[in-house]
């Protein structure tokens, strides 16, 4: 998997804004260029002990959603959790949880931001970017901008809009069940965004690789913290 050394993660929050600044005139926003066959999911647990983050990602069939393989990475928190900078916490430990993937994919799942931020530099943005993959957020809470409540019923959309600008989806993803927030990571765009996420939808709110690597993190660290109360 190639991933493009575009600057340092060891820097200060006004420099993380910078890069995030300069970084956001490389975005692509445009259709799908080829299909998706492998399509992983990425997540991150951290401990409740100490400076520990587990980073998972879970690559799957896109047309049976079933797992194909899983990688994680278990090291340090460097970067303290700051809103809008999620990607310079995350990222070095995701980054390191895909290079031993035998399988890369064609798309990569993450739970946090796509061009729904203020900066159009979530979490998704910055990855994609990175890598040169398509991807998408999919986050739980909305991060900027404003967005009617889509009908209650399964597949359902309304959009998110910020400074006049469409930059995103809430998406019904079960009736009865609050939204998921949808946008555009790298390579892709809304359209093709919420196409991709519907598919990966069965019977819970989160679409099935994202929903896999977060059991995976949180596996993880409830093994070693179990190993922790039993010594």
């Amino acid at each position: 998997m190639n991933i493009r050394e575009f600057h340092s993660w060891n820097v200060s929050p006004k420099e993380a804004i910078e890069i995030q600044n300069q970084l956001s005139s490389r975005i692509v926003i445009a259709p799908l260029k080829r299909g998706v066959k492998k399509i992983a999911g990425v997540d991150a647990s951290y401990s409740k002990r100490d400076q520990t983050i587990w980073a998972a990602v879970v690559v799957m069939d896109m047309q049976s959603l079933q797992t194909i393989e899983e990688g994680w990475c278990r090291e340090e928190v460097r970067y303290p959790y700051i809103p809008g900078l999620l990607s310079f916490r995350e990222i070095p430990a995701i980054l390191n949880a895909l290079k031993g993937l035998k399988n890369e994919p064609d798309l990569i799942l993450c739970d946090g931001q796509g061009i729904a931020h203020p900066r159009r530099m979530g979490i998704a943005t910055h990855l994609g970017l990175i890598l040169d993959i398509p991807t998408i957020g999919c986050a739980k809470n909305l991060l900027i901008g404003y967005s009617k409540a889509p009908p209650d019923r399964k597949g359902s959309f309304t959009y998110i809009r910020y400074k006049k600008e469409i930059v995103g989806a809430s998406l019904r993803t079960r009736e009865g069940v609050k939204p998921v927030y949808i946008s555009p990571g790298y390579g892709i765009e809304l359209k093709d965004s919420i196409s991709i996420i519907v598919r990966c939808i069965t019977k819970y709110r989160l679409p099935e690789p994202i929903r896999e690597a977060h059991r995976l993190s949180n596996s993880l660290r409830k093994k070693e913290e179990a190993c922790y109360k039993s010594i």
